[in-house]
């Protein structure tokens, strides 16, 4: 199992950046990929990122591909979201997750962190 703790979150206007931070505990990350994901308000939760950690391939949902970068830094054992260019419909919580290599499915998730984008 792995323990996934999320921060950066925080009020931005339009227009503005955030780098969010999902640091990974319990096991090593090189059999993982690491999604970022998000939940607005009345909405289903979504894709948006994903990184398989040990050779560094990025995935993103389109919405979001021309803005916002996903990278993890292996000595921290910590992924990261940079989030440019924020648009109020950005505003979510976003959470990361891990996703063991050869599963389907993210079993490993962070309590998530409040993104709120003013316009």
């Amino acid at each position: 199992q792995v323990q996934l703790v999320e921060s950066g979150g925080g009020l931005v206007q339009a227009g503005g950046s955030l780098r969010l931070s999902c640091a990974a505990s319990g096991r090593t990350l090189n059999m993982y990929t690491i999604g970022w994901f998000r939940q607005a308000p009345g909405k289903e939760r979504e894709y948006v990122a994903a990184i398989l950690y040990s050779a560094g391939n990025t995935y993103y949902t389109d919405s979001i591909k021309d803005r916002f970068t996903i990278s993890r830094d292996i000595r921290k054992s910590t992924v990261y979201l940079q989030m440019n260019s924020l648009k109020p419909e950005d505003t979510a919580v976003y959470y990361c997750a891990a996703r063991f290599r050869g599963q389907d499915e993210y079993l490993d998730w962070g309590q998530g962190t409040q993104v709120t984008v003013s316009s």
